[in-house]
């Protein structure tokens, strides 16, 4: 275990994912979100092999007890990643990452509703909390404006990021009952190869040929994928996941900072606030988890006989 390393790679993880989503905004307004899951899955397949090949699981790393597992995770998780795309086309970068932080909040009412988890009453305050963030954040997109094209449009990627996060959230819940028989580097590399095939099928639904530079960004974006997966993997190999969770989170600064420079996004007071409540939830909750995960140590340890 080392702490500093796992911490340095989540913020490289962070920073590349953000990265990716600023290339595939890059390119929204004139490629499809089908598309656009297609290029960031099939160039993503590359990375993840090379890197299993590097490391010696290559041969086991990707054999499957669960393959349909595999696909319903991949059905979900491929709407996620589509929807979040929409919405990329649809709204600020800093706005569809706050909205996107209602997923690890979702995942827990979602756990105990599917697996069974318990959920106390500190959760599911820190939920309602996260959640009065997210409906903060959504206000001005959901209230009427002048302009009611631009506020239809905003309405309408409101509503698609936050149904993004759903599917995100049902797609975590997936993963937490394939990492009961599933490597994560199965569950990495199948989720591309899913993700590529049902992208697919959003071929009728009016595909472009991308210029060369959209072509180029979307490759890139491919590529980040592959690299921030591999990063984000790592990353909890060296450092509990309560030490590495809550540095998801810069993703916020590197968004307004992205969104500002690259496409003027300038964010509102309304969005911060309503983002910072989402943060403190979520931070609150990886808390909690540490300090429960302690406890349930020392209770290891004093029923341990001693010799």
């Amino acid at each position: 275990m080392n702490p500093i390393r796992g911490i340095v790679l989540k913020l490289c993880s962070v920073t590349v994912f953000v990265a990716m989503a600023a290339l595939i905004k890059a390119t929204a307004d004139n490629v499809p979100p089908g598309e656009a899951v297609f290029f960031r899955s099939f160039f993503a397949i590359p990375v993840i092999f090379a890197w299993l090949a590097l490391t010696g699981e290559l041969a086991g790393g990707i054999r499957v007890q669960s393959p349909m597992g595999h696909v319903w995770r991949g059905l979900v998780g491929t709407t996620a990643m589509g929807l979040g795309f929409a919405g990329l086309g649809l709204l600020p970068l800093p706005e569809v990452t706050a909205i996107g932080y209602a997923a690890p909040l979702l995942t827990v009412i979602f756990a105990a509703m599917f697996l069974g988890e318990e959920v106390r009453a500190f959760r599911l305050g820190t939920v309602a909390l996260g959640m009065a963030g997210v409906l903060i954040v959504l206000s001005p997109r959901l209230a009427a404006t002048p302009d009611a094209a631009a506020g239809s449009r905003e309405a309408l990627g409101a509503m698609v990021v936050l149904m993004g996060a759903v599917c995100t959230a049902l797609a975590q819940v997936f993963v937490r009952k394939l990492v009961a028989t599933e490597r994560t580097s199965a569950i990495v590399f199948w989720f591309s190869v899913t993700a590529t095939v049902l992208s697919l099928l959003t071929l009728p639904f009016g595909w472009v040929v991308p210029t060369p530079g959209e072509a180029a960004l979307l490759v890139a974006a491919g590529l980040c994928g592959g690299v921030g997966q591999i990063l984000l993997t790592s990353s909890y190999r060296h450092a509990d996941a309560s030490v590495v969770a809550p540095f998801e989170y810069a993703s916020m600064l590197l968004a307004i900072g992205i969104g500002y420079a690259v496409f003027g996004e300038v964010p509102t007071l309304t969005m911060l606030a309503g983002a910072a409540l989402v943060i403190l939830a979520g931070i609150l909750i990886i808390w909690r988890e540490h300090r429960l995960g302690l406890e349930r140590d020392r209770q290891r340890k004093a029923m341990t006989p001693q010799g």
